[in-house]
């Protein structure tokens, strides 16, 4: 069995173990959880370590690319005179999904730690959680698009419940509406994937397939298929290439989220327990990004060089919204959700810009913003879990009550307003630097686009500034008085082991940025120089 199907299923088979073992052996299930994650980061850390550097073998749309590959044939039918369906198990990552891979496994495992929180059903909390790991290592790893939609479907359950069962006051609302919102744009994801794959056949076999590399072929849409790119077929009046890339990013857009399609977002992290509200923002907003970049503009470059313009706009709206909105907030989770709506508009200006400067930015925000938000979100489960409080203005002078929780906080801070130094600022400074050249190569996007991006980063030292004075700063004063002052202890040895780890990636990304550019840099080029063509 290869070790990309290792690294998927590893985790079903300890969730396994955990639903077959009695309930009285329920304290040991975390153990068990944080042995899977901790299995899957060392695998991961393998992979990163054998994954090859260099120029790759001949662009993004043939296979010989992807490293780690494993294809085998899953359906095939043959369906007489109307010709054959070919669907395969077929998995493999290039630099783009290495990169994410590894950060999504470090995530999980300090999910699983901050998971030991969790009091009540353990045994169903922890068989979800580990589902939820399978599917979204499911997702960074496939290149069959059946595959792919298998896995980016499964994970509305396990968050479902998880946010439903174990989430705040308003969970179930907050559990709705996020599966609805999902499942609205993975209903019509489907119908385009089903579009493309009765326009794509395998050269080989001369079977239809929904192989995702196939599909970046523009030689395998011949001029009468649906997805012609002559684009001759029109639905409502549309292309329906145009139409089938809208669709598209209209589905990942909700994963991200995209302004106007974010409202769940602060809904669901506020509901949601801590290891979820990790696990949201630190892994699935990524996914709304990798969407973009391997299906959206691999898939359709015709469009997507045209569409440029109006995604780079919904990227600075997204930065703009999401920091004002941060602004406004009194939920100290609430403010962080929008601030995670503002640094993701970073990755959309990116990939807009369709420069390398901007993807490898883009890429490297989707990174850091992993590692920020985990800490973010993390550091404001340690508050909650203590006094079971998020109210900004119910705190203040926290620092000399907590004095190892302020350093961490001023860390997470500080790294996510892009001081230099940290990943952030690296991830933000080439997505605009990507911006800024594309008026002058490909002339996609307009230096104003940039130039309101920018101020994005000014709005977010204002609200994170605020917050850090606002709880930290001055006299002691707490709305539960006493009781409050005797519950919010410091941080202890599991919290502290955990945010160092997380300050130390961040600032190890700020100061060696290569650990990321270098697996990168390859599939970047060949991506860039395929869209310009």
């Amino acid at each position: 069995m290869k070790i990309l199907t290792l690294l998927i299923f590893i985790p079903l088979l300890f969730g396994l173990v955990i639903a077959v073992m009695p309930s009285k052996y329920r304290g040991s299930f975390k153990f068990i959880t944080l042995a899977a994650t901790l299995v899957q980061l060392c695998m991961a850390v393998w992979i990163y370590m054998h994954f090859q550097n260099g120029p790759a073998f001949g662009g993004v749309m043939h296979e010989d690319e992807f490293q780690f590959v494993q294809k085998l044939p899953w359906i095939n039918l043959n369906l007489g005179g109307m010709g054959k369906m070919q669907i395969d198990y077929f998995v493999g990552i290039d630099g783009i999904s290495v990169t994410l891979l590894i950060m999504t496994s470090f995530i999980l495992v300090i999910a699983a730690l901050s998971s030991w929180e969790i009091k009540s059903n353990l045994k169903g909390f922890f068989v979800l959680f580990l589902i939820l790991d399978m599917a979204v290592l499911g997702v960074f790893c496939s290149l069959d698009f059946f595959l792919f939609y298998i896995f980016y479907e499964l994970m509305l359950l396990p968050l479902y419940f998880l946010i439903g069962m174990w989430g705040g006051a308003r969970r179930e609302y907050a559990a709705i509406k996020f599966f609805l919102y999902t499942l609205f744009g993975s209903v019509f994801m489907l119908l385009v994937m089903i579009g493309l794959y009765l326009s794509v056949k395998d050269p080989a076999t001369g079977a239809h397939t929904f192989n995702m590399v196939q599909m970046m072929n523009p030689a395998n849409y011949p001029h009468d298929s649906i997805f012609s790119v002559y684009n001759d077929l029109r639905i409502f009046g549309v292309p329906a290439r145009t139409l089938g890339f809208v669709v598209l990013v209209i589905a990942f857009a909700i994963k991200v989220p995209v302004f106007p399609l974010h409202t769940w977002l602060p809904d669901a992290h506020v509901e949601a327990p801590t290891p979820v509200s990790i696990i949201l923002a630190g892994i699935l907003l990524k996914i709304g990004g990798y969407g973009i970049i391997r299906v959206c503009v691999s898939i359709f470059p015709d469009v997507a060089y045209f569409g440029a313009f109006w995604l780079g706009l919904l990227g600075v709206i997204s930065i703009l919204y999401g920091a004002l909105n941060a602004l406004a907030q009194r939920d100290l989770k609430r403010m962080i959700a929008y601030s995670s709506i503002s640094q993701m508009g970073f990755v959309l200006l990116g990939i807009a810009s369709q420069s390398a400067e901007g993807i490898s930015g883009a890429v490297m925000q989707m990174v850091s913003h992993g590692f920020l938000a985990t800490m973010l979100f993390f550091l404001a489960g340690v508050v909650y879990n203590r006094v079971h409080d998020r109210d900004i203005y119910n705190f203040k002078g926290l620092g000399s009550l907590m004095p190892k929780y302020t350093i961490f906080i001023m860390i997470a801070f500080f790294a996510s307003l892009g001081l230099p130094g940290f990943s952030a600022f690296i991830g933000e400074a080439f997505s605009l630097m990507g911006v800024f050249k594309s008026p002058s190569t490909n002339g996609l996007v307009p230096y104003w686009v940039a130039v309101l991006g920018a101020t994005g980063i000014l709005l977010s030292a204002a609200y994170f500034l605020w917050t850090l004075q606002r709880m930290f700063f001055g006299q002691l004063t707490l709305k539960g008085g006493e009781v409050w002052k005797t519950a919010l202890t410091d941080l202890n040895p599991r919290e502290i082991i955990t945010l160092l780890l997380l300050a130390a990636l961040v600032l190890v990304l700020g100061l060696m940025p290569s650990l990321v550019f270098s697996k990168i840099n390859e599939s970047v080029l060949l991506l860039v120089q395929f869209l310009q063509r």
